[in-house]
């Protein structure tokens, strides 16, 4: 069985930001205010094109990912969870004025996500600084 759903056509950067997480807890977003929600942006040391490649690497090292789009300061990508193909919608905006990547990790279905787009973020954090 897979849990896929249906991508989200609301995606993107719009005037600086991504778009805001549901109600539900299966989302977090460096733009959020609220607790639920919010997670630190990813930060770099290199030039911005080389956190954005950089980035991409590790997207693509990742299993079960699958970039959708890109441009010189926005990923999408598409990861799916190995055991009931659950999807999440995964972006990752690079904001040159505040020199961070803005990110947001979110489920297509369901309420809860056990923790898992906060972990994938935490994750990729790690791994962008040991670059």
């Amino acid at each position: 069985m897979v849990f896929a759903g249906k991508r989200p056509n609301n995606l993107g950067v719009n005037n600086g930001k991504l778009v805001p997480c549901p109600n539900s807890p299966n989302c977090v977003s460096s733009q959020s205010t609220d607790a639920v929600h919010q997670i630190a942006p990813l930060t770099f040391t290199s030039t911005p094109e080389e956190a954005i490649s950089n980035l991409k690497s590790i997207i693509e090292s990742l299993p079960r990912t699958q970039i959708i789009s890109e441009s010189p300061d926005y990923l999408y990508a598409e990861f799916k969870s190995a055991i009931l193909g659950f999807v999440d919608d995964v972006e990752f905006y690079l904001d040159r004025n505040a020199n961070v990547i803005q990110v947001r990790s979110a489920s297509r279905l369901g309420q809860s996500d056990l923790g898992v787009n906060r972990q994938r973020i935490e994750t990729i954090r790690a791994r962008l600084n040991q670059v």
